[in-house]
C-alpha cells in the first residue's frame, strides 16, 4: 500500500470488522419491516385527542321555567370545542300528592337526578333553581346540605361555578336568590364565575320583559304560566358559552 494510497479489499477476504460497536451499527442499519414501519407512523402521526371537559348543568324546576333555561344553556356549552355540557335535576323532596295539588308537570325522564358525590367528576358547575322569598327553593337547599362530605373534604375547591334562576316578578329575588346562593360556594372553596355584562347589549333591554342579571340568566315566571322569552333564553345560552369558555381556559392553564 503506497503512502497515500487506498487499499483494496480482496475479494476472497472479509473486511476486518471493527471492536466499536456504535460504529458497527453506523454502517449497518437496522432493517425495519413494513408492519413496524406501519406501526411507527401511525403512532408518531396520530393525533391525540383530549377528553372533553365536563360542565355539570345541575338544577331544580318545579313549573318548567329552569328547565327550559338549563337546556338552552347547554346549547351554548356544546358549542364550544372541547366542553360537553350534562343535565341534571336534584331530587325532588315533596310528596306526589302535593305536587299533583300544586299542579306541577311530570319530569322529563330522560334527565338522570344527580347525587353530591358525583359532582367531583364536573370541570365545571352551573347551579339553577326558582327563588322562595329571596333564597334558593328548599330542593336544591337540601342537595347542598347534602355534600357535606364534599366539604369537609374539600372536594370541589377550585371548581367554577356559576347560577341561573326564575323568580315570579321583577322584584321577586333574580339578584338576591343569587346573593344568597353564593355562600354554598365560599364554604366549598369554589370559584364564582357571574355572567358579567359580557352578554353586551342584550342586558340592557328595556323594551320587553327579562329576567337575568349580572349574576346569572333568569326567567319571570308571573304566576307560572309565563314561559321564557328568547332573549332570556338567549342569555342562559351565553351563560353557557361563557362558562365553557372560562372552564376550558383555566383547564388549559
Amino acid at each position: 500500500m503506497g503512502k497515500g494510497g487506498g487499499c483494496v479489499p480482496s475479494k476472497t477476504r472479509q473486511p476486518p470488522v471493527s471492536d466499536d460497536p456504535v460504529s458497527d451499527r453506523e454502517a449497518a442499519p437496522i432493517p425495519v419491516h413494513d408492519d413496524e414501519t406501519n406501526n411507527m407512523a401511525t403512532t408518531s402521526l396520530e393525533p391525540t385527542i383530549p377528553a372533553k371537559l365536563k360542565i355539570f348543568i345541575v338544577f331544580y324546576s318545579m313549573y318548567g321555567h329552569v328547565e327550559g333555561l338549563a337546556k338552552r344553556m347547554k346549547k351554548g356549552v356544546d358549542g364550544v370545542e372541547g366542553v360537553e355540557a350534562l343535565l341534571y335535576r336534584v331530587a325532588e323532596t315533596l310528596s306526589g300528592d302535593v305536587l299533583m295539588k300544586m299542579k306541577a308537570p311530570e319530569k322529563d325522564v330522560g334527565i338522570p337526578e344527580i347525587s353530591a358525590a358525583e359532582l367531583v367528576n364536573a370541570d365545571g358547575v352551573v347551579f339553577g333553581f326558582p327563588t322562595r322569598y329571596g333564597c334558593m327553593a328548599a330542593q336544591m337547599k337540601s342537595f347542598f346540605d347534602s355534600t357535606g362530605q364534599l366539604w369537609k373534604e374539600q372536594k370541589l375547591a377550585g371548581k367554577p361555578a356559576g347560577f341561573f334562576v326564575s323568580t315570579g316578578s321583577q322584584g321577586g329575588g333574580q339578584e338576591t336568590t343569587a346573593w344568597t346562593a353564593i355562600t354554598q360556594l365560599t364554604h366549598h372553596g369554589m370559584l364564582f364565575v357571574p355572567v358579567g355584562y359580557t352578554f353586551g347589549a342584550g342586558m340592557f333591554k328595556m323594551d320587553t320583559v327579562r329576567g337575568g342579571s349580572p349574576y346569572g340568566a333568569g326567567v319571570y315566571a308571573g304566576d307560572g304560566s309565563r314561559e321564557a322569552d328568547e332573549t332570556e333564553l338567549a342569555l342562559a345560552e351565553h351563560q353557557g358559552k361563557y362558562m365553557a369558555t372560562v372552564v376550558k381556559r383555566l383547564a388549559q392553564n
